[in-house]
């Protein structure tokens, strides 16, 4: 999740433009904002799949597929994605609810997150044995590794808007993240088809 979270995108931009515009503070509160956000869709993802699975039996086995063809070709996107430096705009003020808000909204508006949260839930975790205590441990996981990512990226915005401006870096992040993402694809269908 931490590899994923580092990938610059809307919600990094989101991040680096609030702390390089206003402080660390509000680059703190658009990241609580996407990690809410996340939160959001994973109990979703959660508790709507253990629905879904129940209610198809056999033919669940179509949506790991369907997952793990998103996620191969998410990694393949990513794969031959160019890396652009990224620019932020400095605007007079703002508010910590803005920020928040901003991060809570573009990540809710993302439908790559549950699409991901949809492929990835199903090839790693039995939704039937999920427990109350499964549950809050991802999504602690899903605070730490989205958010400390997302922090990382509005402390170093708030100490210098130059992070954005290394496409080399931002090659390598998107060459490393979809690596793993056509791995996971092809683990989801391979546990789809019985070989895992």
């Amino acid at each position: 999740m931490i590899v994923l979270a580092i990938i610059p995108g809307v919600s990094v931009l989101t991040v680096t433009a609030r702390a390089a515009a206003f402080g660390f503070s509000h680059g703190f509160f658009a990241s609580l904002g996407i990690v809410v956000g996340d939160i959001i869709f994973i109990l979703i993802a959660v508790y709507g799949l253990a629905v879904i699975a129940g209610m198809m039996g056999e033919q669940f086995t179509w949506i790991q597929y369907i997952g793990g063809v998103y996620l191969i070709w998410l990694g393949v996107t990513l794969w031959r994605a160019e890396a652009r430096a990224g620019k932020t705009e400095r605007v007079r003020e703002s508010t910590w609810s803005s920020s928040f808000l901003a991060g809570l909204l573009i990540t809710l508006a993302d439908q790559k997150a549950i699409l991901f949260y949809l492929g990835f839930f199903p090839a790693f975790i039995d939704l039937a044995q999920m427990t109350p205590a499964d549950t809050l441990t991802i999504v602690v996981i899903a605070a730490i590794g989205v958010g400390g990512a997302k922090l990382v990226y509005a402390w170093l915005a708030g100490r210098a808007s130059i992070l954005l401006q290394n496409t080399t870096a931002i090659r390598g992040i998107n060459l490393l993240a979809a690596s793993i993402m056509f791995a996971v694809g092809m683990a989801l269908i391979f546990k789809a088809r019985g070989v895992l």
